[in-house]
Order: structure tokens, then C-alpha cells, then sequence
């Protein structure tokens, strides 16, 4: 019995030490995969992303939806759209690795790509560009009982700026100072939450920028009158010798309502925009299935008709394309500057 027990006990360990090994072999094939709706490592083709926008009630927001349908529909790959505070926290969120596919405007990736922002902490050399977006123009909307018709009438007022981190929250305070005009109060917060403020009654004055139309403003307009408006000659020539990733841009007069004809304004461009370790092929398949089905984002966003041309990632002139992004603008025929070949191109 005793000889029985102690074959029997030296048998049960050595399944349980084959089992032991093979659970390790296991593990070791499966390192780097995704499992449960997590991030591949660097370089690993995702079967998720967090896709990094800005606030509910701007365009970044309904962008990200139309992204993540179109990552899911072509290339099987599930999206989170994060509520972020705009291009400056998606700049610093994907530096830390909490998004994966991000959106910017012009004036952030200036700053944030050398360290030239009041915001920025360093040099965000690691990021790169993957396709084209749309034109953010900066327009202003008060109401109707305020008499404003101005951004010179916000002297001394309340006045709504934008989110922190925001393209609106960052550069209107910056436009206020390079005009001279001193507010009594500048109220940082998302587009939806700026217009239920003057529904409300406790705000006259709003400042934003968004691919047009924004839809907070059309929900302000169908609920109370409203005067929208941009800036003048002058004030433009003014605002851009000192913020000069600004370009002039014209708002049609069909694209609200309450407009009775084109609004003179100036606007930054947007781009997508990753880290340089995402996987080159996820970025090849992405960028091509973003301009193949591009009819698609249009549906999302009526300013997705500016990226219908591949050739409109020509707009970025400066900063560096991922290596994947290059494969397919290559591959389409677009006549890439040498300035956007990153360190990491190889042909």
C-alpha cells in the first residue's frame, strides 16, 4: 500500500509539471497578442485602438465615430472614441500611449512637434502623420440681444473660448491678446456645454473652431437669433504676424442659417495623426481604406469632402509621415516633399 501510494503521488507530479511546462510554452507563443479588447504592443497590428477626439458637440467627436466604423467595417479592428480636451491632450495622450490614433490641428503640431507651446513640455518628435482632414476655421456667434457683432465687442465680457487642450480653448485666448481685447471672464469648456450655457441665458458670447457646420451651433440657432461672425481684414493680418501656422479662409454663407453671406475668417488644418511605432502595415491598410472609402466619412461630416483627393496631404509641408502612410501616397502617385520622409524611411 505504501509502495501504491507513493507511485501513484510521484505520478500526479509529473502530469502536473508537464501541464506547468506546456502552460509556459503557451504563454511564450502568445506574448504580444491581443487578448480581451487590448492594444497590440508597438509595432503589432491592433485588433483595438483608442481613437482620441475632443469634446462632445465638436466635428473631432463625430469624426472619431465615422473612423471606428470605418477601422471596424474594413479592417476588423474595434475603436474606443475618447472624449479628450482636443489636439493638445491627443498630442500628449498618445505620447503616452493612452490613444493610438489621434486628431490634430496645425497649430498644436507646430508647438507640441518643437516645443514652441506655452503647453508643451518637450519636443513631441515621435509623432507622426497618416492622411488628411479638413480646414478648422475659427468664427464667432453671439446673441442676437447682445448687439455683438464683433469679436471687438467681447471688451470687457464673458465669453466663451473653448475647451482646455482644445484648438478653440487654446488659440482664443491668443487671439484676444494679439488684438489687445481684454475679457472680464474666458469660459473653457466643450462646444455643447458652451451652447446650453447661452440657452440658458448665462452666456452671449461663444469663440470655436471645428470642420463646419459645428453642430453646436446649429442647435443654438434653431432655439434663439444668433449673429455669426469671423474677422476683419485687419484683424486677421494682425492675429496671423503673430500666430503664423493661421491661414485665411472663407465659411460659405450656406453653411448656417443665420448667415446672410461668406464670413471672412482664418482657419488651421487637421490631420490624423499616430506615433512612429505603430505598426506600418495597420497604417498602410488604414490611410488606403480612409481614401478608398472616403464617400463614407463624408456621410459622417460634410468637411471630410476635403480629404476626397489624396494629393490634399499636401497641405502638410513640414512634419514627418509614417513610413506607412508614405507606402500608399507612393503608391497613389502624390509627389511627397523631402521634408516629410522621417528618420525612419527606408526605401
Amino acid at each position: 500500500m505504501k509502495r501504491f501510494t507513493k507511485f501513484g503521488f510521484l505520478l500526479v507530479l509529473s502530469i502536473f509539471l508537464l501541464v506547468l511546462s506546456a502552460c509556459g510554452d503557451n504563454a511564450e507563443e502568445t506574448s504580444g497578442e491581443t487578448d480581451g479588447g487590448e492594444s497590440a504592443g508597438a509595432g503589432d497590428y491592433p485588433s483595438t485602438v483608442t481613437i482620441g477626439t475632443a469634446s462632445q458637440g465638436g466635428t473631432y467627436y463625430i469624426w472619431g465615430g465615422g473612423l471606428a466604423n470605418l477601422l471596424e467595417e474594413h479592417l476588423d479592428v474595434t475603436s474606443n472614441v475618447e472624449v479628450t480636451g482636443g489636439p493638445v491632450h491627443n498630442i500628449q495622450l498618445l505620447d503616452a500611449g493612452d490613444v493610438q490614433v489621434g486628431m490634430v490641428t496645425n497649430g498644436p503640431l507646430y508647438e507640441g512637434y518643437y516645443n514652441d507651446g506655452e503647453w508643451s513640455e518637450k519636443e513631441y518628435k515621435d509623432i507622426r502623420v497618416i492622411f488628411p482632414m479638413y480646414h478648422t476655421p475659427f468664427h464667432w456667434w453671439s446673441t442676437a440681444e447682445s448687439d455683438a457683432t464683433s469679436i471687438r465687442d467681447h471688451e470687457g465680457e464673458r465669453v466663451g473660448v473653448g475647451p482646455a487642450g482644445g484648438t478653440p480653448g487654446t488659440y482664443n485666448p491668443l487671439i484676444y491678446e494679439a488684438l489687445g481685447i481684454e475679457t472680464s471672464d474666458q469660459v473653457q469648456a466643450g462646444a455643447s456645454d458652451m451652447a446650453s450655457q447661452m440657452m440658458d441665458g448665462q452666456l452671449d458670447h461663444i469663440g470655436f473652431s471645428a470642420g463646419i457646420p459645428i453642430a453646436a451651433v446649429t442647435e443654438v440657432e434653431t432655439q434663439m437669433d444668433i449673429n455669426i461672425y469671423g474677422l476683419s481684414e485687419e484683424d486677421r493680418s494682425t492675429v496671423m504676424e503673430e500666430l503664423p501656422y493661421f491661414t485665411e479662409y472663407t465659411i460659405p454663407a450656406d453653411t448656417y442659417d443665420s448667415l446672410d453671406e461668406d464670413l471672412e475668417t482664418m482657419a488651421q488644418f487637421n490631420f490624423g495623426v499616430v506615433q512612429k511605432d505603430v505598426s506600418e502595415d495597420f497604417v498602410y491598410d488604414f490611410v488606403k481604406a480612409y481614401h478608398e472609402n472616403i464617400d463614407q466619412m463624408i456621410n459622417t461630416h460634410a468637411s471630410a469632402k476635403e480629404a476626397e483627393d489624396p494629393d490634399a496631404i499636401l497641405k502638410n509641408q513640414e512634419f514627418p509621415l509614417h513610413p506607412g502612410a508614405i507606402r500608399y501616397y507612393e503608391e497613389v502617385g502624390v509627389d511627397l516633399p523631402e521634408s516629410v520622409y522621417p528618420e525612419e524611411w527606408e526605401e
